[in-house]
């Protein structure tokens, strides 16, 4: 029951990020933009390459659930066995982890999507706001 939760919440996690990425569109100052009547066209190829420099979000988000996980199981299960039930530690630790990773990695890649596609657009010549 607990493994559904966590593969639910890790999924779910994994969704808002590529709902992130895919709803995020740089601002473009146009004045003095030599490069405005190729907007739409260079939003689009520099969107695609963005996805393409960030990874894949939900194997992102599963690495970072896995990291996450071992690492907290070791802690977990230390501290767990300074209180008499390793297992249980170990247990709790993983979730934990596991649930912590997956968010991190997930947002990183979210945060390289939208670096990777301001990038693309300033080298396009397009003034980035943001």
């Amino acid at each position: 029951m607990r493994n559904d939760k966590a593969k639910r919440l890790l999924i779910v996690t994994a969704l808002l990020t590529m709902e992130a990425c895919s709803v995020y569109k740089p601002t473009i100052d146009v004045r003095n933009d030599m490069n405005a009547y190729r907007l739409d066209q260079d939003f689009e190829d520099c969107k695609h390459l963005a996805y393409q420099a960030s990874g894949n979000t939900v194997q992102e988000t599963a690495i970072g659930a896995g990291v996450g996980g071992v690492v907290g199981a070791g802690g977990g299960a230390a501290l767990g066995a300074a209180m008499g039930n390793a297992g249980k530690g170990a247990a709790i630790g993983a979730a934990v982890g596991g649930l912590g990773g997956a968010t991190k990695q997930a947002l990183e890649t979210g945060q390289n999507f939208k670096y990777a596609y301001q990038n693309c657009m300033r080298n396009r010549g397009h003034n980035v706001i943001n």
